[in-house]
């Protein structure tokens, strides 16, 4: 199946709401981190998204190019490519874009989404985040609705962040404070702004103390009971039944428990990055060190040019990735609940 269409994606997230799963958003750095989950998803049959980060559109387009909006772009014609030869849907999503990267990356990619609608073509990538955590609420709050106009006429999806998640990722970084927890009154303020769907379909990434990367579980403090708080409250005032679609970030690590909590409050998309980054470079490592004599020129001798050509330990590292994939859709309940 190709890349999912704006209205396949859509339905993959009613049916993640309606059916009590999630999906895992993988983020990927390279065309063969993309097929090492798109092997995954394949491999656990399940739908998925896969992202890229802001740093990451940057090095997709070379050391000596450097340009966000042509790395994105580049990365997802070839998804598109070969997504084509897998069974399940998959969807295109650009992770964590601060204000200051909104006009070098977002902002581009979304005028191409709505220069090719205005042809009768589908948005390369199905939906973009604006993080907006770095500025006050009522400034984040204003431009998402702009950003929400904007993804409506581009048929994509908006996910906004409402809350601070801390440890640090790709430049953008934030404490393991107070300010890692949403409340009531934030996500009341992001439905009188953004309203409750009928503006526009947006993911909400709500924080209930999630932090990037890699952590020591004791300054962690997760309470997913927070959003079972705020989807019972704003539903009510909302009068529509968890409101908000939800997503999980800093996923990495979190226990089973968390995770399942959180998927019972409405969380539909669960980032991963560390775990599925270490997956791959721990195989490649082993490779390396295994055979460093044949992939070294140890005492002035050539090595074995099978051990160190990329694709013998490229493979075994797409594998190991690619189950940690798997790993994580039987984790998230959307292993074996592809679209058919």
């Amino acid at each position: 199946m190709p890349i999912a269409t704006p209205d396949q994606y859509v339905a993959m997230l009613d049916r993640a709401k309606e059916g009590g799963f999630a999906y895992p958003s993988i983020n990927v750095t390279s065309s063969q981190t993309l097929n090492a989950a798109l092997q995954g998803f394949a491999e656990a049959e399940s739908d998925g998204i896969i992202q890229v980060s802001v740093g990451t559109a940057l090095y997709l387009s070379g050391n000596k190019v450097q340009n966000r909006f042509s790395g994105s772009k580049a990365l997802a014609l070839y998804a598109h490519e070969v997504a084509q030869h897998y069974s399940v849907s998959i969807a295109l999503h650009t992770d964590h874009c601060p204000a200051e990267n909104l006009d070098d990356w977002v902002r581009p990619l979304l005028a191409d989404s709505i220069e090719r609608r205005s042809r009768g073509l589908d948005p390369l990538y199905q939906s973009h985040m604006w993080d907006g955590s770095a500025v006050p609420l009522d400034e984040n709050l204003a431009i998402a609705r702009q950003l929400l106009d904007e993804s409506v006429k581009a048929n994509t999806l908006l996910e906004i962040e409402v809350g601070v998640i801390g440890g640090e990722e790709d430049g953008v970084s934030a404490e393991i404070d107070d300010k890692l927890y949403s409340t009531v009154d934030d996500a009341r303020a992001t439905i009188a702004a953004l309203g409750a769907g009928e503006r526009g379909r947006y993911l909400t990434a709500l924080t209930f103390g999630n932090v990037h990367g890699v952590y020591n579980p004791d300054s962690v403090h997760l309470r997913p009971e927070i959003l079972e708080e705020i989807q019972t409250v704003l539903g009510a005032e909302s009068g529509k039944n968890k409101p908000f679609d939800l997503v999980f970030h800093g996923g990495s690590g979190s226990s089973a428990e968390d995770i399942a909590s959180a998927v019972r409050s409405g969380v539909v998309k669960m980032n991963i990055d560390t775990d599925t980054q270490y997956a791959f470079t721990r195989s490649l490592a082993g490779h390396m060190i295994s055979k460093y004599d044949q992939v070294l020129k140890v005492d002035g001798a050539y090595g074995n040019k099978k051990a160190y050509d990329p694709r013998s330990w490229g493979k075994p590292a797409e594998n190991a990735m690619a189950a940690r994939v798997v790993e994580a859709t039987e984790m998230l309940g959307s292993a074996g609940r592809a679209m058919r």
